[in-house]
């Protein structure tokens, strides 16, 4: 087992328990493409950050009820 694999695994592994309540045999019998549709939506979950116009809007919403 090559050292990239075994990290990577290790890492995938620690998400996959992190993220969807994975136990290991759960893990270690999914399928890559399994895995992958598992995590997509993890992946995604960030918001878009604010746009500037967003955040100008938003300061003067807050100064206006100040």
């Amino acid at each position: 087992m090559s050292e990239h694999f075994a990290e990577s695994a290790a890492q995938l592994a620690g998400l996959a328990a992190q993220g969807l309540g994975w136990r290991p045999d759960t893990f270690w019998a999914a399928t890559p493409a399994e895995l992958a549709l598992s995590l997509a939506p993890l992946a995604g979950a960030s918001p878009a950050p604010p746009s500037r116009a967003e955040i100008v809007r938003l300061i003067a919403k807050d100064a206006s009820h100040g």
